[in-house]
């Protein structure tokens, strides 16, 4: 059963917050072009094993991926049906390659070396360029008398499950999914930026559904296999 009301927000963000401990989430406040408020929700630590999460950032986005998103009214669009043109599919329509992630813990002592570090840097560049950012996911809200528990705006509304959401076993399995994979795309001054996230559980052997077809720790030679060939065409 897919992710309930699976979409895109597009605005400008204006503050942000890195995950702890205790919130594993790097939040998000965005605006879009009528003054509404959202908070963008995204996972630092999966509460599976292994908790550290696969990040990817792409400066290689194709027009064919970005232009369509430029046509999107601002703020909240959902994405009815799992439309393919629209939605993300991490998978079926090869976004990336897998061998290209990297685990990353949460937070760590240290510059530039932890999941924290890797999303502020973007997004800060963005919050300082007045950027617009795209993030993919599910959306929550609004809220009725209910303010934002971390920027405290009202009513509280925002999207979350910014990571890919398909290959779930166990107590996931309910979000599996086609074309609904979370991502957050940046449209800086001079460049697109694609922030991609999946939990180190989720398997990458999925069906039409998005349902596991193998167990994850079963696909893990698939991406041995693609880091040799790409490999092999390089060298």
């Amino acid at each position: 059963m897919p992710i309930k009301h699976y979409g895109v927000l597009k605005g400008t963000p204006v503050k942000a917050l890195i995950g702890s401990e205790k919130s594993p989430h790097f939040q998000i406040l965005v605006h879009d072009e009528n003054g509404e408020e959202y908070r963008i929700a995204i996972n630092i630590k999966s509460q599976g094993y292994p908790s550290e999460v696969l990040y990817l950032v792409s400066h290689q986005l194709k027009n064919e991926e970005t232009d369509h998103l430029l046509q999107l009214k601002s703020g909240f669009t959902q994405i009815k049906q799992n439309n393919p043109p629209i939605g993300i599919d991490f998978i079926k329509a090869q976004w990336f390659d897998p061998a290209d992630m990297v685990a990353l813990p949460p937070e760590v002592e240290g510059p530039d070396n932890d999941l924290n570090d890797k999303i502020q840097h973007y997004v800060n560049e963005a919050i300082k360029n007045k950027s617009t950012i795209y993030a993919f996911g599910a959306k929550w809200g609004p809220e009725k008398n209910k303010s934002d528990q971390y920027f405290h705006f009202t009513p509280g509304q925002g999207i979350h499950d910014i990571h890919m959401n398909q290959g779930n076993e166990g107590r996931w399995e309910k979000d599996n999914g086609s074309f609904q994979d979370g991502a957050l795309f940046i449209q800086l001054e001079d460049r697109w930026v694609g922030i991609f996230l999946a939990f180190q559980s989720q398997s990458w052997c999925t069906d039409e559904d998005g349902n596991p077809i193998k167990p994850a720790e079963e696909c893990d030679h698939l991406k041995e296999k693609n880091q040799v060939d790409r490999h092999s065409h390089t060298s």
